[in-house]
């Protein structure tokens, strides 16, 4: 019986990959996260010393949503979520000790005051906004260098309700207000830890009013008249798609 195990290998959330985009197969280390056990699939990260292997190459995560499967990514998703988790709790948040990880669970352990530290999820509100039957609200983020136009998203205030975050984040971000919000689906996203939940709402009263600092542009545009969009895979090109070509979500 073979002792390799497939292993999601990642540095600076680029992972490992061969030119077929498969994973490696290595041996086992006592410091990797057992993923999957029955599977015997690992996650490490790649150390700044460690040299990429022959044959392989380090692929930004997201470009891999293109080539593989929405099953493949999500896994791949957790596991970079997981690493990330356990590099961020090294120590206890109560009284500063070194923490241990735990033998069966997704915990980090303190062996001082015994507080457990388990991996967090945070969630947030992404929203297709529709205007009459054909228009559909696009934004541009500030920090994006680019052309694409994407959808009015935002983290989930303490306190609030998902349909309460996305009246808010509309509101903030492009000054208009929303009606008829319904939730569609969701999607894990590693950027660093996050729950995308999908909604599709409408237009109901303001005028496009930018937070700058959050958005460079907005406006509806016409189902047939689109600006550069989200790429295929991501959450946000299945909420558009599903409003302009009735498309069921993913």
């Amino acid at each position: 019986m073979s002792n390799l195990s497939l292993a999601y290998i990642f540095y600076n959330h680029k992972l490992l990959v061969d030119d077929n985009f498969q994973l490696p197969k290595v041996e086992k280390l006592a410091s990797d996260l057992i993923f999957s056990s029955g599977d015997q699939v690992i996650a490490r990260d790649l150390l700044d010393d460690e040299a990429i292997p022959e044959g392989y190459q380090l692929i930004p995560i997201r470009q891999l949503i293109a080539q593989w499967t929405r099953a493949q990514f999500e896994q791949a998703s957790r596991a970079v979520q997981l690493l990330e988790w356990r590099r961020n709790h090294k120590f206890c948040s109560h009284c500063g000790h070194e923490t241990e990880v735990h033998s069966t669970e997704y915990a980090m352990v303190c062996p001082a005051c015994g507080y457990r530290q388990y991996p967090r999820v945070q969630p947030c509100v992404i929203t297709v906004i529709t205007k009459g039957t054909d228009e559909i609200l696009l934004a541009k983020n500030a920090r994006n260098k680019g052309n694409m136009y994407g959808l009015i998203a935002g983290f989930v205030e303490v306190g609030e309700t998902l349909e309460e975050a996305v009246a808010r984040e509309t509101l903030e971000e492009v000054g208009i207000n929303v009606k008829n919000i319904q939730y569609l689906s969701s999607q894990p996203w590693p950027f660093p830890s996050n729950l995308m939940l999908a909604f599709k709402a409408e237009y109901e009263s303001g005028e496009i009013k930018l937070q700058e600092e959050e958005i460079s542009d907005a406006q509806f545009f016409k189902f047939d008249q689109l600006p550069e969009t989200p790429f295929a895979g991501s959450i946000a090109h299945a909420m558009i798609e599903h409003v302009i070509h009735n498309k069921k979500m993913p």
